[in-house]
């Protein structure tokens, strides 16, 4: 554990010269907007207190954001409640309410001074109470909230999480779950509410894409999604199943008296400084509701090819199909693999004052300034299809479709493309050369796919390697020969890469990139489509034309030390 400095007393003068500095760093880091600080401001001036503790309980900035902020504007080292030892110091007596309450833990001690984990170090008067209260010299370092409040636990409590904690407060609700008024009573409750904040609140800290809340039997399941990979994470006991899934479907604006069919619905929540946009599903099983909450972070999002995983190589093509004046331009993949993202991307390129673009999605994931978006509603009669055919009498230029889930939907998208238009859309299946395939399946006549499509994307989403504490090692011959590395380094040794945890990470990933392939179609492919020759056939041909694969992609990618060649072989076919 690193040795904190002391800090001296700060002045009660200096302390909104403090908050200034601490504004105005969150500020360059683009964690904090001007109009989040002057609501806060106008707050403190009614409530008084600290403004970096009211940032945090306002949800408009994240603990760790603030926690790192606080520790380089008062020049204070930043310390996680993983180094700090198992026990607490014997000869520090502080009372646990006078702790919670200022949400402060001592964590070291010598002859001469004490070591205090501290959440607000600014505060003059906790230092001058520590100080008084041991007799001894205080140094602080700065900690997250969340992080004290269970360390606190940890060592003067019952070992118990800060989900514990609230279970506890939620008491035993078990009964009369039949009961909605009595549900609706509960889930309304401060501890249930809590609860389900804490639930999202961690799935926000780990970067989870999806929170999977699913009832069994004798327990209730959550797991996160994070970097594609299911994770568990602490669970509520199976007892407060119905008030934790009322508590969401209340949030999602759902009939919580109606469990025997599947619903959908949106909350739209600030977290950790984030706005969020939550996607929420229910559908009944056999043991109560399963719901899964898909969270889309529209902030975070940044529409760049080179942070999806284009290549310099790659982006050329691709850029020169994109730019075509009218034809189809289709992405696939299986669900989850980043196509929405991507079709994003391209439309965020080609979205410029002198073109018009509709899109037609189920749902909008992110909406994009200066494009018309249309949310389409099967249950009121609004489809892909019936949404096309009003697209094409608004004069578009590009159209966007969310996905070709049949015949009609093809046709009308082919038509568009013959008469002048881009098409954009995406399609489910396993490889580009499929996507040529699976239309012709679907019926659609191979003369007129030969006419308008242009390119199919197909793409995968491998986990990023956290880069400094990634392992490089030498291939072996084996491995050299097995994967046909050596088309890619004709010689000397061949180095992969292998993920190690580390602080940041627990599993040595970080983030996501794709691996992908492109077919462009020309004459000797037009020819095969016309001879409905079999995808094998299209994707070599492809080939010879220089296409590579996904699979060959994912390689390269993994000598570049971004990803691992377990990743590859994880979403590829040659698995």
């Amino acid at each position: 554990m690193s040795e904190p400095a002391a800090l001296a007393t700060p002045d009660a003068d200096t302390a909104p010269d403090c908050d200034a500095r601490v504004a105005a760093a969150l500020a360059v880091r683009g964690r904090l907007k001007d109009a989040d600080l002057a609501r806060a401001e106008r707050l403190r001036a009614e409530t008084g207190g600290s403004l970096a503790s009211l940032l945090v309980r306002l949800g408009m900035v994240s603990e760790r954001d603030m926690a790192e902020t606080l520790s380089e504007v008062l020049h204070l080292p930043l310390m996680s409640a993983k180094d700090c030892p198992e026990a607490p110091p014997q000869g520090v007596s502080l009372t646990l309410k006078f702790l919670k309450h200022h949400v402060l833990c001592p964590v070291a001690e010598d002859e001469h001074s004490v070591t205090v984990l501290c959440s607000d170090p600014q505060d003059a008067y906790l230092i001058d109470a520590v100080r008084l209260a041991t007799g001894r010299d205080v140094r602080m370092a700065v900690g997250l909230r969340s992080e004290i409040s269970d360390l606190l636990e940890r060592y003067f409590g019952q070992g118990r999480s800060a989900l514990g904690t609230l279970v506890e407060d939620v008491g035993d609700e078990s009964r009369e779950e039949d009961d909605v008024e009595h549900l609706r009573d509960l889930a309304s409750e401060a501890p249930v509410i809590r609860l389900v904040n804490l639930l999202i609140q961690r799935a926000v800290e780990t970067r989870a894409s999806d929170i999977h809340i699913e009832p069994f039997e004798n327990r209730l399941k959550v797991r996160n999604r994070i970097d594609g990979v299911l994770i568990d994470a602490e669970s509520p006991p199976a007892n407060l199943t119905a008030a934790v899934i009322s508590r969401i479907k209340i949030m999602a604006k759902l009939n919580i008296a109606e469990r025997r069919l599947p619903q959908d619905g949106r909350i739209m929540v600030r977290v950790q400084g984030k706005e969020l946009d939550l996607r929420v599903s229910t559908v009944p099983t056999q043991h109560g509701e399963s719901v899964v909450m898909r969270l889309l972070d529209r902030e975070s999002v940044v529409f760049d090819f080179h942070r999806l995983g284009f290549t310099d190589e790659f982006l050329p093509q691709f850029m020169k199909v994109l730019d075509q004046p009218h034809g189809i331009l289709l992405v696939t993949g299986p669900t989850g693999s980043g196509k929405t993202t991507t079709l994003y991307t391209a439309l965020s390129k080609l979205n410029t004052d002198d073109v018009k673009i509709i899109t037609v999605e189920d749902p909008v994931e992110y909406q994009i300034e200066g494009i018309n978006q249309i949310q389409a509603k099967a249950q009121i009669g609004l489809d892909f299809a019936t949404a096309l055919r009003s697209i094409v009498r608004q004069d578009p230029d590009i159209i966007m479709i969310g996905e070709m889930r049949d015949l009609e939907t093809a046709k009308i998208a082919i038509q568009s493309a013959l008469t002048g238009h881009l098409v954009l859309s995406t399609l489910h299946t396993n490889s580009a050369a499929g996507g040529i395939t699976r239309l012709l399946d679907m019926g659609v006549e191979d003369y007129l796919l030969t006419s308008t499509i242009n390119g199919i994307l197909a793409q995968r989403l491998v986990r990023r390697l956290e880069p400094t504490h990634a392992e490089r090692y030498e291939a072996s011959p084996e491995e050299i020969e097995k994967f046909g590395l050596r088309r890619f380094q004709p010689e000397g040794a061949v180095y992969l890469y292998r993920a190690r945890p580390s602080a940041l990470t627990p599993t040595g990933y970080l983030g996501r990139t794709t691996i992908m392939e492109f077919l462009v179609v020309n004459d000797a492919l037009r020819r095969l489509v016309m001879q409905h020759a079999t995808s094998a056939d299209i994707e070599r041909e492809a080939r010879a034309h220089g296409m590579r694969t996904m699979y060959e992609d994912g390689l390269a990618k993994a000598l570049a030390g971004q990803t691992t060649i377990e990743e590859v072989l994880r979403v590829t076919e040659e698995a």
